[in-house]
């Protein structure tokens, strides 16, 4: 009895305790999900009172590395003389990048302006090479004055052309790489800055990147998400502007997407990652290609589409952008003091194939001349970023083509204490979290299983206790029966070794011992 009130009791646990497992793991199916979601848009939105995160926007711990690859010119007599351009990739030369805003300033429509700073540091444990490398490249300042003042009356052109020749300045320039990257003393330059102001974007040295260092990227007015986290980091304005005047189109004028830092949460496969970035002028989009792992972080993948510098006869909505020349380059001339720029991705990579006809050396292939960004879908945080551009000058008294320079990448990467940080709050407590649920709702099943599976075993042991004992009751009453109906003639005793054994003979011959 007490086995049975100990398993009758055994079950009732199992069945409360299993009941209440499945219910607590039926509502974290539901529950789970809005509790992750709500933790997300906590730690997204630009938030001074969220500590690690808002930390982590303003100041930026990530380390970024700008990669630049000069096109080396090894045959710049023969290029005058009407030769195909030859030209050798020198390089990387690396860069750390710090990048940290300033002048923060949040608004009562729940935006925040800031303008964000950078500064470069030469890396040369990442690099091939040293900045004091020697490299021959186009003379941006003599071939792209030269472009620029075409249409100008024979006696200006008469006199720049005699301005080149006095300060010794010739369609190609041979400097170190470091003089190139940050600027190098030019006689030319100080006499133009001197009778032409303003003609050039400086007025010290010239170099490549002399206005990037210690410069910022304009004065970023971006949604907090404090009050619909669908708009978190998008872009209100830049520099207080909603568009720019830069393209022939009101669409390729308008300033759409983020920063370029970080996107919305909650992406989805059909999702874009629209960006505007103030280098290129305008507004990019990239799109998805596939799913990835990038440091055990689950990631999208996404890539710049090819419609990207495709010209406006191939795709007609970059009309805008405008006057074009082949598909893969992008006319930026008018945001660079209309000097005969040109961006394309490394190596001419999906252009048109003509363009790589019109130079020797160059080999794209989308491993390392392809732009993507690795996304952490949930929270719209990068984990892995490539930027790769080529910076283009069209050289028309030669050929009429553009002719590159150089091309660079601007990667970033989390890792460190900051990954992990990251993966433990938004990847592996939401994963725990929502395995709970499945392991609850699988022991609480359990359980219950358990206690029928006990239920049955007692009531099947009682059962065959109550069977054993109707089976006896049985025997003995059919026993008590046969003996009744036995005659004395039908009973014999024997003697046996001291033994009385007595013989029954009725419905069964039965021996029995006295």
């Amino acid at each position: 009895t007490l086995m049975a009130v100990s398993k009758s009791t055994l079950s009732i646990v199992f069945i409360v305790l299993g009941g209440l497992a499945v219910l607590f793991g039926t509502v974290l199916v539901f529950v789970g999900p809005i509790i992750i979601d709500d933790q997300i848009v906590k730690n997204v939105e630009i938030n001074p009172n969220n500590g690690l995160s808002y930390t982590m926007w303003k100041d930026i711990p990530v380390p970024f590395f700008m990669s630049v690859y000069f096109f080396h010119i090894v045959n710049p007599d023969e290029i005058l003389k009407g030769e195909k351009p030859t030209v050798v990739q020198r390089g990387p030369y690396v860069y750390r990048e710090n990048r940290w805003k300033d002048n923060i300033t949040f608004h009562d429509n729940h935006t925040v302006s800031y303008k964000e700073f950078r500064q470069y540091f030469f890396e040369e444990s990442m690099s091939v090479g040293d900045e004091s490398d020697v490299v021959t490249i186009p003379n941006i300042l003599v071939l792209g004055a030269s472009v620029m003042m075409e249409n100008m009356p024979f006696p200006v052109r008469l006199l720049l052309s005699t301005t080149f020749k006095t300060f010794n300045e010739g369609p190609f320039l041979t400097k170190p790489v470091g003089e190139l990257m940050w600027g190098y003393d030019s006689k030319l330059v100080d006499f133009l800055n001197k009778y032409l102001p303003g003609m050039l974007p400086t007025s010290g040295k010239f170099g490549l990147f002399a206005e990037f260092n210690n410069s910022n990227t304009g004065q970023f007015t971006v949604f907090t998400g404090q009050d619909d986290i669908r708009k978190v980091h998008m872009v209100d304005s830049w520099n207080g502007l909603k568009s720019v005047d830069y393209w022939r189109s009101e669409e390729c004028n308008m300033i759409n997407g983020t920063a370029g830092q970080m996107w919305p949460p909650f992406m989805t496969k059909e999702s874009t990652m629209p960006f505007y970035s103030p280098d290129a002028c305008r507004s990019m989009e990239l799109v998805y290609q596939r799913p990835g792992v990038s440091r055990g972080v689950p990631v999208y993948h996404f890539v710049a589409p090819k419609t990207l510098f495709a010209n406006g006869a191939d795709y007609p909505p970059n009309e805008g952008f405008c006057p074009c020349r082949q598909s893969g380059l992008l006319n930026v001339s008018t945001c660079r003091h209309n000097s005969p720029v040109f961006i394309s991705h490394p190596h001419f990579f999906e252009a048109d194939p003509v363009l790589l006809d019109t130079v020797n050396g160059l080999s794209p292939n989308e491993d390392e001349h392809g732009l993507f960004i690795d996304i952490h879908p949930e929270t719209g945080v990068p984990m892995n970023v490539s930027i790769r551009l080529q910076l283009n000058l069209l050289i028309k008294s030669v050929f009429g083509i553009s002719e590159n320079i150089f091309h660079l990448s601007q990667s970033g990467y989390i890792d460190g204490p900051v990954l992990n940080t990251f993966r433990t709050s938004l990847v592996v407590l939401p994963m725990v979290m929502e395995y709970m649920q499945y392991i609850f709702i699988a022991l609480g099943l359990a359980g219950i299983l358990g206690a029928v599976m006990l239920y049955v075993n007692d009531k099947v042991h009682g059962l065959l206790r109550l069977f054993s004992m109707f089976e006896y009751f049985t025997y003995n009453i059919f026993c008590f029966r046969a003996c009744m109906f036995v005659h004395e003639k039908d009973i014999s005793i024997s003697h046996t070794r001291g033994q009385h054994q007595l013989f029954i003979y009725g419905y069964s011959k039965t021996e029995i011992t006295v």
